[in-house]
């Protein structure tokens, strides 16, 4: 076993940009909207991208190794995690997920909760998380006014900031971000607005998952932590997955986990990660890269800084 990086699926959509050349050389043609960079979904597969597992589907990697990938207490038939990186240059529309129960039962499907990191942000970008002054009576009046604007939270944002998004709360991302989305292994969306453009409204269904007492917590204010050569902070804590940030200033030596893999995506700057056997994987900002849980030991060097997911 080995850092385990694979290929960038791009995707074009209406409100995507071309914000990811500003640190990728492979973006497409297009407005592209989202890079999907560890996935294990029906919509994208992710192919190896290095070593000797390269060309291999990583459903098929995760069939042929199982646990020695993945860990011991890996016992769910999918994978449960996927990691994007979402550039809008216009807004996305206005949106609620369903959580796991509501999913399995009208979609069959796992529902969606997601953590958004703000990699990049253009002076005056925004974020929509939450409603604000009203209930479901309310907000389903104003949705058939054409007034669903006037009771969204909408927040300014920059670099580094971080919001758990919970499945029934209200979010949207607005123009000119770069965001890293670690989420469950779901692709469940309800549409509540979108701007006058014409794509399917999902109102009903929207209505009926959301939560219009859930709010915006912005959890960059958490505190890092010193330690030799790097800093550190628990980001997000659900019960989907954990996310810790990393700061690193020179190096992290760390050992992988029997129980569960590890993945770490960087949001800035570059390094290595050099693991026991000698395999040195470069790691860029933008990239993300899975961790078995038989790795071992290995170190990470560099300047750079890291989110660390796992369930």
């Amino acid at each position: 076993m080995y850092p385990i990086k694979l290929e960038n699926l791009y995707y074009e959509k209406i409100w995507g940009g071309r914000d990811l050349e500003s640190f990728r050389d492979n973006v497409p043609e297009g407005n592209i909207g989202e890079s999907w960079d560890l996935a294990c979904h029906p919509n994208g597969m992710s192919i190896v991208k290095n070593g000797e597992f390269k060309g291999k589907r990583f459903d098929e990697l995760i069939k042929q190794y199982g646990k020695d990938l993945l860990g011991e207490a890996f016992i769910k038939e999918e994978f449960p995690l996927l990691v994007k990186l979402i550039n809008s240059k216009e807004k996305l529309s206005v949106q609620v997920h369903p959580n796991d129960d509501y999913a399995k039962r009208v979609e069959n499907s796992l529902g969606k909760t997601e953590a958004w990191y703000v990699v990049d942000a253009k002076p005056g970008a925004s974020l929509i998380v939450g409603t604000k002054n009203c209930d479901r009576s309310i907000f389903e009046k104003a949705i058939k006014e054409g007034k669903t604007e006037e009771y969204l939270n909408k927040i300014e944002v920059k670099k580094g900031d971080c919001f758990l998004i919970n499945s029934g709360l209200v979010h949207a991302i607005c123009e000119g971000v770069i965001i890293a989305e670690i989420q469950q292994n779901s692709d469940i969306t309800y549409r509540i607005y979108d701007y006058g453009r014409p794509r399917e409204i999902h109102v009903e269904k929207s209505l009926d998952v959301i939560g219009f007492n859930l709010k915006a917590v912005n959890a960059s204010e958490k505190k890092l932590e010193d330690y030799k050569g790097y800093k550190k902070c628990t980001l997000i804590q659900s019960e989907y997955f954990t996310i810790e940030k990393y700061v690193i200033e020179e190096a992290v030596k760390e050992e992988s986990d029997k129980n569960r893999f590890f993945i770490f995506t960087c949001v800035e700057g570059t390094g290595f990660i050099r693991s026991e056997d000698g395999n040195n994987t470069e790691i860029y900002k933008g990239d993300s890269v899975l961790i078995p849980a038989t790795l071992g030991r290995y170190c990470i060097e560099g300047k750079l800084t890291l989110l660390k997911s796992y369930v």
